[in-house]
């Protein structure tokens, strides 16, 4: 089978590291075509590449066999919509789409099996977080009881925010955190432990930056078992804590960049609760350390694994259907604060689409403003 043929929609911040990927070899069995962009300046930076200005006219030129949708989030529904229809394989960045609506609209156009749709949670490749589902799975920890997702570690500056005019506006990212940020997070939670029933959430906006969008998530979630978890992130806070924290009934992992701890209960805590005379302390624990070795193929794992799954020799690690699971948590958060009230999953799509409908018609956002015209330095924000 001859080479993939690969374009890139979308030569912002994430587009230029996959055309460094195409071009230092990393993706095998496929070769970069061409790059599109509305903008020459990040088309003349790759003068070696074809160059389009207009993602249908890519589409259409029969030039390329799939693409990479990496344009603001309001582009990924349209041009997805647009490539699946020209017979295109498809991966889409993070989030799938802003909302629900969205994300249907996305699914409902894949009809062909024959062709790839999929989306870049890479975050799915890290090997700590693949333990941690393999604890889950295979009931070491017991039933869930309690989660805490503490993420502070993603601060932003203003420079960072005034890099793009789309960024942190509900009429060119439509939100902030929740779909910059945290998609990753919000699908490896739900890849972890399935979505809640019922949110409530304090996003205060503009907290920290001049935006008019979510710069902190404050989130109580309930699961229909009764479990519970509590979620918080800013972009605000220096320094930042990155921690992760599940309590089941055979005991608790934390989770580390290069471990998991364990710390395992003699016997469930549940059993323990209800057999003991003792009216204080708890069962006796050991604490087991799994060393985690690499860090997993991030965005060059995903792009091979799509690649090898077009050829018919691999499977992916996120089929694009999968992305709304985590917008679904997302929209449910925003709507929660913004509403002053808990809401109930699944979301209705149509609610949610109508209430960012109106928050978009009072957006500062400006279609014709000028972009910086520049690539921020994003290397401490993703991996390779």
């Amino acid at each position: 089978m001859t080479d993939v043929r690969f374009g890139i929609i979308g030569i912002g911040n994430i587009g230029t590291t996959h055309v460094a990927r195409f071009e230092r070899g990393e993706i095998a069995h496929a070769r970069l075509v061409g790059i599109c962009d509305s903008d020459p300046a990040a088309l003349a930076r790759h003068p070696h590449l074809k160059g389009w200005s207009d993602s249908a006219a890519m589409i259409a030129s029969g030039e390329v066999d799939a693409v990479i949708i990496s344009a603001p989030h309001y582009a990924h529904t349209p041009i997805s919509i647009d490539a699946l229809s020209h017979g295109l394989h498809v991966l889409v960045e993070k989030p799938l789409a802003v909302h629900q609506a969205d994300c249907d609209r996305m699914i409902a156009a894949h009809t062909n099996p024959d062709q790839v749709f999929a989306v870049m949670f890479d975050t799915r490749t890290e090997p700590r977080y693949r333990k941690l589902r393999e604890l889950i799975q295979s009931g070491q920890l017991g039933r869930i009881r309690r989660i805490n997702w503490i993420l502070t570690a993603w601060f932003r500056s203003n420079a960072y925010y005034r890099s793009s005019n789309w960024r942190a506006t509900w009429g060119g990212e439509g939100g902030g955190m929740l779909v910059n940020q945290l998609p990753h997070d919000l699908d490896l939670f739900q890849w972890l432990f399935g979505l809640p029933q019922r949110v409530r959430a304090f996003c205060p906006i503009g907290k920290y930056h001049p935006i008019e969008v979510e710069d902190e998530v404050n989130a109580l979630l309930e699961f229909a078992d009764g479990s519970t978890a509590v979620l918080v992130a800013t972009t605000g806070e220096a320094p930042g804590t990155d921690r992760r924290e599940i309590i089941g009934d055979n005991g608790r992992v934390v989770v580390y960049p290069d471990r998991l701890e364990f710390t395992r209960t003699a016997m469930p805590t549940s059993e323990w609760n209800a057999t003991t005379e003792k009216s204080f302390g708890g069962p006796e624990t050991s604490l087991e350390t799994i060393e985690i070795d690499g860090k997993g193929g991030h965005h060059t794992e995903v792009i091979n694994a799509f690649v090898s799954t077009i050829r018919g020799e691999g499977s992916l690690i996120a089929e694009a259907a999968e992305g709304r699971a985590s917008v679904s948590l997302a929209n449910a958060i925003i709507l929660s604060s913004e509403l002053d009230r808990t809401v109930e999953l699944p979301l209705d799509p149509a609610t949610f689409e109508q209430w960012l409908s109106g928050k978009r018609e009072s957006s500062t956002f400006d279609a014709n403003a000028a972009t910086s015209g520049g690539v921020a330095d994003m290397s401490a924000s993703f991996s390779s």
